[in-house]
């Protein structure tokens, strides 16, 4: 029993990264309709943009893990949403007018010059991160076959869930939030009504690239170990989420994350570690047969 709750911790913690990214998906589907292949490889920026701001700030002597963990926040969610704005612009934009073909093309193509252009900077041997924040809780048990609980799993899980109830609300209850549902629904129509369009889906994809940012942030702190490979994979798991959920509804990438999370850690605990993807996509399969549109997402109509 205590194997099943341990792996229940390890899974929602790997759902919660996964959400987060997958959050931006599902943002950027939202309100463009297309997908950002570009975008887990954001969330590998924001890993190596956290492990060199760490690495400043040891050398420059600041010791204090709060202090140092609000700085590379704040580093790392400037620059991927710097770099999410510059996706938008040159990938993106560009190209809005043109075939669905196009853009995919584009962000497939920004995905590979990230990739090369930190495996250029950073070479391709993997980094490691020493633990900054150690220690943790035992929920049940004692010793050997306790339930574990760490600082860091417990710092994933409570920055998930406050950031999905602050994008929930601000998608609801925001001006600029009416603004990104006008620009889903009709953008000719919300120009003629004096929303500046171009800049609601700017500031959406460097929000979606912020959120990437913050999940390469805690991935670092997590496993302490990243390579210019890991946007890759994570990219795809994310996308994976954010259409088991339901593409185009934030609850449904956030679920969709957990759900993935939930899967990999209790087949690869039961089952086989090595086949815990196989296991996943066949149950993305699974869910699409039955219900194509997701598990909390609307089929489209059409009107005409």
């Amino acid at each position: 029993m205590s194997q099943f709750f341990q792996q229940a911790i390890n899974g929602l913690t790997l759902g919660s990264l996964y959400g987060l990214i997958a959050i931006g998906y599902t943002m950027v589907y939202g309100i463009l309709g297309m997908i950002n292949f570009a975008h887990g490889d954001i969330y590998m920026l924001g890993a190596f943009i956290s492990l060199t701001a760490f690495t400043l700030l040891a050398a420059a002597g600041i010791t204090s893990v709060p202090l140092g963990l609000f700085l590379v926040l704040l580093v790392s969610v400037v620059f991927t949403a710097g770099y999410g704005w510059a996706v938008e612009r040159v990938a993106y934009r560009p190209l809005r007018g043109s075939s669905k073909l196009a853009p995919l093309i584009s962000a497939i193509g920004a995905s590979i010059f990230l990739q090369n252009s930190v495996q250029f900077l950073q070479g391709a041997r993997i980094k490691n991160l020493p633990p900054l924040w150690e220690g943790g809780f035992e929920l049940l048990g004692s010793g050997a076959n306790a339930v574990r609980l760490s600082y860091v799993q417990l710092l994933i899980i409570i920055t998930t869930a406050v950031l999905m109830a602050a994008f929930t609300w601000m998608i609801t209850r925001t001006s600029f939030g009416r603004r990104q549902r006008a620009c889903e629904q009709d953008q000719g129509m919300t120009r003629i009504l004096g929303i500046n369009a171009d800049r609601t889906i700017s500031i959406t994809f460097m929000i979606g690239a912020a959120l990437a940012g913050v999940a390469g942030l805690l991935v670092t702190m997590y496993y302490g170990v990243i390579d210019f490979y890991i946007g890759f994979l994570a990219g795809i798991k994310a996308f994976t989420a954010a259409v088991l959920g339901g593409i185009g509804s934030l609850p449904g990438a956030m679920l969709g994350g957990l759900l993935i999370g939930l899967i990999e850690a209790f087949y690869a605990s039961y089952f086989s570690a090595e086949y815990k993807d196989v296991a996943v996509f066949a149950i993305l399969i699974l869910v699409l047969v039955l219900r194509p549109s997701g598990l909390l997402g609307r089929p489209e109509v059409e009107k005409v």
